[in-house]
């Protein structure tokens, strides 16, 4: 099979002038890409003693958003294609606003139910995200907008986390209601998206007239874009849903573990913010997805063998996922040919990167119960993270995946 990647030719791209609006509007989608999902983690303890979920049944709770990424990315391509990136993105921002009231509901069948279908609609997002900078962003000004993206998610989702317990405890309905605050800012990006589906071709430069780009599965070069998404998505989720939990077991607090959780990922946003800077004009990006890999690896070491240094642990960690965060979503775009090229890469990376990601909360989980221990939850993180550091050297090559339009 003949791999469709090519060297860097990227074409020239006719973008409008960036408004503050379209800003604003597509920070607010970025902060709904993981506030609803990090505060799970942290309110773990309380659901695990409301409902007699055990550590396994938890654990398949927080590998059902990572399963519905892999199972709903492949379609959103066509899908786009079909009624159109904003057309689509609104009906996914509707469906989350709804899904987040859902999952909060007092029933367990709820509490998955909601779970899928904000996880789905989420999904949605992550893909279109990329081709909306990609679409309506000059050239210039998508490593600032990339940054703030990054920033918007990593903060949103930093403040779940953290506020997560005490409003818990100050809320009517405990961790029910604590589980809902997301909805806030799922109406706030609803309000934001809804008036340019008025506007004149809303869509210009994504919708083409009967085509669209072929998934490149025959590119090695997009199968270690996916993997290096898929295993930064793993050590990311797996911290988000058992870090705390790690730490109780050392004798942390709940409420000082979700603060924790707060600071790990604290340090990740300034990082992200930080390296769209740092790696300006740089497209080849090996050695900083190598390097930062092995921070994430040498985090868990310091988890795993000196317990009462957690915070340098989570220091460590927080730098080295920060910026394989940044790295793996700008992978997507930097190494397409075009704006449905993007879509193409990014519906695979994030299909298979996810199905990979699945594995992680719902392995360490059983895990666990099966050895009454972290010790081999975090071997194998560390395993994870050297892996990680080979497929991000072969992601951060300056060389672009060709997605082939077929006719």
């Amino acid at each position: 099979m003949t791999s469709p990647t090519t060297t860097r030719s990227d074409p020239a791209r006719t973008t409008p002038a960036l408004s503050a609006g379209l800003v604003i509007a597509i920070l607010l989608v970025a902060a709904n890409l993981r506030a609803t999902l990090t505060g799970v983690g942290t309110l773990l303890p309380s659901i695990q003693q409301a409902t007699g979920l055990t550590a396994s049944a938890s654990g398949v709770l927080n590998t059902v958003p990572l399963l519905m990424f892999a199972v709903t990315s492949p379609f959103v391509g066509r899908l786009s294609h079909r009624f159109g990136t904003t057309r689509l993105l609104v009906a996914a921002l509707a469906v989350l606003t709804a899904a987040t009231v859902l999952r909060s509901l007092p029933s367990l069948v709820c509490l998955f139910a909601g779970t899928v279908i904000l996880s789905a609609a989420i999904a949605i997002g992550n893909v279109l995200l990329p081709t909306m900078i990609r679409t309506h962003v000059p050239g210039p000004k998508a490593h600032t907008v990339n940054a703030l993206y990054v920033t918007a998610m990593g903060l949103v989702a930093a403040v779940s986390s953290g506020i997560s317990v005490p409003l818990a405890k100050a809320l009517p309905g405990g961790w029910r209601s604590a589980l809902a605050w997301g909805v806030v800012i799922a109406l706030a990006a609803l309000v934001a998206w809804l008036p340019r589906l008025r506007e004149p071709r809303p869509d210009a430069g994504v919708r083409t007239r009967g085509k669209h780009a072929r998934t490149p599965w025959g590119s090695w070069q997009a199968w270690q874009v996916s993997f290096f998404m898929g295993l930064q998505s793993l050590v990311f989720y797996t911290a988000i849903a058992w870090l705390p939990s790690i730490l109780a077991d050392q004798g942390m607090s709940t409420a000082a573990g979700g603060w924790t959780l707060f600071y790990y990922q604290v340090i990740g946003l300034v990082t992200g913010m930080a390296l769209p800077l740092l790696t300006r004009g740089r497209h080849d990006q090996r050695f900083t997805a190598a390097s930062a890999s092995v921070i994430v690896a040498a985090g868990f070491v310091i988890l795993l063998l000196v317990p009462a240094l957690a915070l340098v642990a989570c220091t460590l960690l927080g730098l080295g996922t920060g910026a394989c965060l940044v790295l793996a979503l700008s992978f997507q775009s930097q190494r397409a040919s075009g704006p449905g090229e993007t879509t193409a890469l990014a519906g695979m990376a994030q299909s298979i990167g996810y199905l990979v990601a699945a594995i992680g909360p719902l392995l360490l989980g059983v895990l666990h119960d099966t050895t009454g221990s972290w010790s081999g939850a975090l071997l194998l993180l560390i395993a994870l993270s050297l892996l990680m550091a080979g497929t991000g050297y072969g992601a951060g090559r300056d060389r672009l995946v060709s997605a082939r339009t077929p006719s």
